[in-house]
């Protein structure tokens, strides 16, 4: 029940950090790992044209979209790229996400997203 309750909070945490998301975020689990750190997996589902505005996380993250098609952009990557279901990406802890959401304006999309970092991370903190 505790770990349910911890989850739930993650992911409260994970929206209220940004302030201009339009995403559903269900969380999947968090496990402590040997060397100290914290592995946390959650889903990340927007609806036909929504998207999150520009955030950096306080962990690395595993990106890997489950459905749909993703538009992101990390800082210092020359455009947006368009992801699709089956592909992945890396952003690693501090990095400045720029863009990202869903491509289509007709369909939704999903991704899974594994932080992985120290237990007290801040997984979103959304542009001032």
């Amino acid at each position: 029940m505790v770990k349910h309750a911890v989850i739930a909070g993650l992911a409260a945490g994970l929206l209220a950090g940004a302030a201009q998301a339009a995403a559903t975020v269900a969380p999947k689990g968090r496990h402590p790992l040997a060397d100290g750190q914290v592995l946390t997996a959650l889903t990340v589902s927007y609806a036909p044209g929504e998207s999150s505005g520009p955030h950096r996380h306080g962990a690395a993250a595993y990106v890997y979209v489950l459905s749909g098609e993703i538009r992101s952009q990390v800082e210092g990557e020359p455009a947006p790229r368009v992801y699709k279901a089956g592909e992945s990406w890396f952003e690693p802890a501090g990095a400045h996400h720029l863009v990202s959401g869903n491509a289509s304006r007709t369909a939704p999309a999903s991704m899974l997203v594994v932080f992985v970092g120290p237990p007290e991370a801040v997984l979103t903190t959304a542009d001032k």
